[in-house]
């Protein structure tokens, strides 16, 4: 997925056990991230980031998504130890990580994060494997412009 191209439609369930459609997100801004495992380390840092950035991300208008390939139950559990305050989809077989492009570093699925307009298009990405925290910064550094 390059920036530019229209992201693909997808529906998945979240860490509480509702549908997310992102046809329903047309017309906001989205941040959405992929990232390898609930409780890992840098995943758990990064999801932490968001959390902590969240009201600078919903003063851009801005939704932030997680997701990876993780059952809602694990979701439920990640969210719930580390109080995030926004929205983990499960992606079994990684089916939207795969129609995103995202490559697989060694053994694990990649890391990024992109910028969705409100029309579906990609503005902006990033990818990184070993510092979550940098998906927070450079995507606040890019919505301040």
């Amino acid at each position: 997925m390059e920036v530019g191209e229209r992201i693909p439609e997808f529906t998945l369930t979240d860490q509480n056990g509702d549908n997310f459609n992102v046809r329903d997100y047309l017309g906001r801004k989205l941040v959405i991230y992929f990232y390898p495992k609930d409780e890992s380390g840098v995943c758990t840092r990064e999801a932490c980031a968001f959390r902590d950035s969240y009201t600078a991300f919903e003063a851009k208008g801005t939704t932030v998504i997680g997701i990876n390939s993780g059952s809602v139950e694990s979701h439920k559990k990640f969210a719930t130890n580390h109080s995030l305050n926004f929205t983990l989809l499960s992606d079994p077989g990684n089916k939207v990580l795969k129609a995103f492009g995202i490559k697989s570093v060694l053994f694990l699925t990649g890391r990024e994060t992109f910028v969705v307009d409100g029309s579906g298009r990609v503005t902006y990405k990033y990818r990184g494997f070993l510092n979550g925290t940098a998906h927070v910064q450079k995507t606040l550094e890019y919505l301040q412009h």
